[in-house]
């Protein structure tokens, strides 16, 4: 069965153009007719502006419990990933359920079509398997699905508390004890219609120098995305170059885990070294501007790796805010700080990789654009907003980007099916109380 939306806007990459006929058969985008000046008889009319869907391209689910928590006085990541860990001893695959289909929910309200869960709870307390060995994983799965929104399961291996270091008591439960148990682990996972499974390395500190090549050998083997935390923080690089006498970046590099298929988190803190071997391995880059300036972490180079080859992504991260245009503006925002230049990207630049980009970084390159063969994943932005209100609709980029939020969102479309309508989530009817519910029970 075909159906046809009629887009008032629609932003084709390059420009907005007015009055868009789209056709969807099976999940797809099947025609894509310009210059239809009224809807055709029985289209469903999207009015404001709509955008390819947008990619949350890292996600970690359960720290959406600590919004608003981890905001009382001061202190650095290090202090903060305390209080994280407290929130992770608490859950179970029913309560991470719960809270992720809310997540997820949350995201879905505000135009994301796809996530990126970096996940790696994946045992009981103290490290015992459940029953499932994959239960946690699973969870987030189901999750998405029961959402409305796709996502791609970066199964991660975290195996250590630093160079050379067992994991603590908080991260027994994220540690399979070796790379090749890991990859045992996961390897029972299968994919989904809405469902990808790919592999993420924690970060160079997490993961054993020689068991790197195994988790980047399992998602070479599987063409999966590969993901890891990248030089976040100067205190992984020092320790680094004391254990191994290199940077994070040029011990990837040695062992086999830059490459295309490969997106490095956060690339917080580079030399120009590494951004040379990010860029000329075609790694991507995905920056979590809201998390990095909330946890203090500092501006990463993403000009310079932009320059030199590396694709952009964006992802909420740690949830301060749920808010993929705000991503966007805040990458800019943020190297005109640096900088003291505007300009940096335009907002096509920023659209890219908040949508088609992103997917990509997860696996889904036939999603994040409004074009024929196309995954029918889209989102429509209110132009007549507090926000949105006033530029003229042909500027439309600029004011997704730089004037509105997640809440201007007034449809997302999944597979062809409306998740969201008219700011209303579908499927889960009321999302600030699944939120409050789910974060009040891991209080409990």
């Amino acid at each position: 069965m075909t159906r046809t939306y009629w887009l008032e806007h629609a932003w084709l990459g390059t420009h907005v153009e007015p009055g868009v006929a789209m056709d969807v058969t099976d999940g797809r985008i099947t025609a894509v007719r310009t210059g239809t000046e009224t809807p055709p008889p029985g289209a469903e009319i999207l009015r404001g502006l709509t955008l390819p869907g947008l990619a949350n391209a890292h996600s970690h689910a359960f720290h959406r419990a600590l919004r608003g928590t981890v905001q009382v006085g001061s202190g650095t990541f290090w202090t903060w990933r305390e209080v994280m860990y407290a929130t992770a001893d608490r859950l179970t695959p029913d309560s991470y359920h719960a809270l992720a289909r809310a997540v997820y929910a949350e995201m879905a309200l505000a135009g994301i079509t796809a996530v990126g869960e970096f996940h790696y709870v994946h045992h009981a307390p103290g490290g015992t398997p459940y029953a499932d060995p994959n239960a946690m994983g699973e969870a987030l799965i189901a999750a998405a699905a029961d959402a409305g929104i796709r996502i791609t399961l970066l199964d991660t291996a975290y195996l250590s508390s630093g160079f050379g270091q067992p994991p603590n008591r908080h991260q027994l439960r994220f540690s399979d004890g070796t790379a090749d148990a890991w990859a045992e682990r996961c390897s029972v996972l299968k994919e989904r219609d809405h469902a990808r499974i790919g592999a993420a390395i924690h970060s160079v500190r997490a993961v054993p120098a020689e068991q790197l090549a195994t988790v980047a050998g399992w998602a070479e083997e599987r063409r999966a995305p590969l993901h890891v935390h990248l030089s976040e923080q100067t205190a992984e690089n020092e320790a680094c170059h004391e254990v191994h006498g290199c940077t994070p970046t040029q011990l990837l590099a040695l062992h086999g885990v830059l490459g295309p298929r490969t997106t490095g988190v956060h690339n917080t803190h580079l030399t120009a070294e590494d951004i040379s071997l990010i860029g000329g391995s075609g790694t991507g880059t995905c920056m979590c501007p809201t998390t990095e300036r909330d946890l203090a972490d500092g501006i990463g180079p993403a000009v310079a790796l932009q320059n030199e080859g590396s694709p952009l992504s964006l992802g909420s991260d740690s949830h301060a805010v749920i808010d993929l245009l705000e991503e966007a503006r805040a990458m800019e925002l943020n190297e005109r700080l640096r900088s003291r230049t505007r300009g940096h990207w335009t907002a096509a630049a920023l659209l890219r990789a908040a949508s088609a980009d992103g997917h990509a970084a997860l696996g889904w390159d036939d999603t994040g654009t409004l074009e024929a063969g196309a995954r029918a994943d889209f989102t429509t932005i209110a132009l007549d907003s507090v926000r949105t209100a006033g530029p003229l609709p042909r500027l439309g980029a600029e004011t997704a980007v730089f004037a509105a939020t997640a809440a201007d969102v007034r449809h997302t479309v999944v597979a062809g099916r409306h998740i969201v309508r008219d700011g209303a989530h579908q499927l889960v009817p009321d999302v600030p109380q699944a939120l409050s519910r789910a974060v009040e029970a891991l209080r409990s």
